[in-house]
């Protein structure tokens, strides 16, 4: 009987699977938080801005406060990014809340901020330090407070010597517990009673400071001491006869040597500026990546030029609407189209111009920020005499146009319309890689800070510490 075939199983596939794709990497939720490393001369501080939690922002300031915001918690570390570039990292040590009501900046935070390629400071302190003035080491003894040793008095002059030649009358000597005032032949003696009180108040006081009496310089009989020391406290009665001597940085020196008291002066203003930089604070979040654009050879002088000429448009299109607001109908003649056309625009003049470009796409391709104020010269009569502030963000196309995503012009009578923006820096607010523009605001109702995403087209507002929509 034949068999049935039987069909074989295949031992091995050989067949190549394909590899896996590659994951996307998971969109970040938070939280992460934005805030500006305010660098002063003497100190640094936080200022919160946005928390990013699940996929929304929050006013750092408030979210979570209870009692301390939850950006500002001890212990939690912020990455100090310049152009999207770290620079260090900021460790919040102790959150500060001011008691004025009307603070631009409720909450700030103190901490150590450390440099890339510099190491913690260490701290010099021990424990077995022992404060000046105690001598109890090596024994059993309770602590004992000591003062420092009297100067030796000098010699008593020879007979024939001239009167006031750097003696020292023998009753100047001050005693360990009591100090007596000097004798002299034009104040009357003290009583027994006042000396003991006047004993008793140098006990209470610390060496430099006397209490009910004053110091006096120049001659030693006056003063109970030969060695010239204004300082040292002496027990008298009575106003003192001298001024207080001047230390060695005084008004003379600096009238000695003009030129060197303008560079103090200069170095003093230049000292108090201070520089706000972006901070994130984010455990799971992507790794910082530079955002700064490098221009060709005169590409950055050809797009500025352009940048400012549509500032130039934008302004005197912002004046004529106001000058038309202002002029009620009728109370001009009407021009010929001859008189129109030989009408030349008027120039503003800039001041204060910021211009700064960015590869916030990564796709080479720069986003511009120009900010600045504007007035027109005097000779413009048809245009207001104020200030304008202009900001423009622009982008140009493969032609070397302008593409503008964002324009505002604005003055102080006019900051509930359209708030005064000025750059910060292009920081990755929400995690994705690409960079947000971050901006301080100041309206009407205050100061704050904004973030905006830039696109293709506009942008588009992902955060306003004020609340404006």
């Amino acid at each position: 009987m034949a068999q049935r075939p039987q069909l074989k199983r295949p031992e091995d596939n050989t067949a190549e699977e394909k590899p896996p794709e590659p994951k996307k990497p998971p969109k970040v939720k938070g939280p992460r938080a934005v805030g500006l490393l305010q660098i002063g001369d003497k100190k640094v501080t936080l200022i919160p801005v946005a928390i990013l939690v699940d996929g929304r922002f929050y006013d750092a300031s408030a979210y979570k406060a209870d009692p301390v915001p939850m950006a500002l918690e001890p212990g939690t570390v912020y990455e100090v990014e310049q152009e999207g570039s770290s620079q260090g990292l900021f460790t919040v040590n102790a959150a500060l809340h001011s008691r004025n009501a009307g603070s631009a900046h409720p909450w700030t935070a103190t901490g150590a901020y450390v440099l890339n390629g510099t190491e913690v400071p260490k701290s010099t302190r021990k424990a077995e330090d022992v404060p000046v003035g105690i001598n109890s080491a090596g024994s059993d003894e309770p602590p004992r407070l000591t003062r420092p040793a009297a100067p030796p008095t000098p010699a008593q002059p020879a007979a024939g010597a001239a009167p006031g030649q750097g003696t020292t009358p023998a009753s100047d000597k001050h005693d360990e517990h009591d100090a007596k005032p000097a004798a002299s032949s034009d104040k009357p003696a003290a009583a027994p009673n006042s000396t003991t009180a006047q004993g008793s108040a140098e006990k209470s006081n610390p060496p430099g400071a006397s209490s009910g009496s004053q110091t006096t310089e120049g001659n030693p009989t006056d003063q109970g001491q030969g060695d010239g020391n204004y300082y040292r406290p002496t027990l008298r009665r009575g106003k003192p006869t001298e001024p207080a001597p001047q230390s060695d940085e005084s008004e003379p020196t600096a009238k000695a040597n003009p030129g060197k008291a303008e560079a103090v002066k200069a170095g003093a203003e230049q000292k108090g500026s201070v520089q706000l930089v972006p901070a994130i604070s984010d455990a799971g979040g992507p790794n910082p990546r530079s955002y700064k654009f490098y221009w060709k050879s005169g590409e950055e002088d050809d797009l500025r030029t352009q940048m400012l000429a549509l500032a130039g448009d934008e302004i005197r299109a912002y004046a004529s609407a106001l000058a038309k607001n202002r002029i009620s109908a009728g109370s001009t003649p009407k021009k010929t189209p001859a008189q129109k056309s030989a009408a030349k625009p008027v120039e503003p003049v800039f001041e204060n111009v910021s211009f700064r470009g960015f590869d916030i796409w990564g796709n080479n391709q720069p986003v511009m920020i120009l900010s600045a104020e504007a007035h027109f010269p005097p000779a413009a009569s048809t245009a207001p005499a104020v200030s304008y502030s202009v900001t423009l963000v622009a982008n140009p196309d493969i032609y070397g146009k302008l593409h503008a995503l964002y324009k505002g012009v604005t003055d102080k009578f006019h900051l509930d319309v359209t708030p005064r923006l000025q750059l910060i820096d292009a920081v990755d607010a929400d995690g994705d890689g690409r960079g947000e523009l971050l901006f301080s605001e100041t309206t009407d109702a205050g100061s704050g800070y904004v973030i905006y995403r830039a696109t293709a087209d506009k942008l588009w507002k992902l955060f306003d510490s004020l609340g404006r929509t």
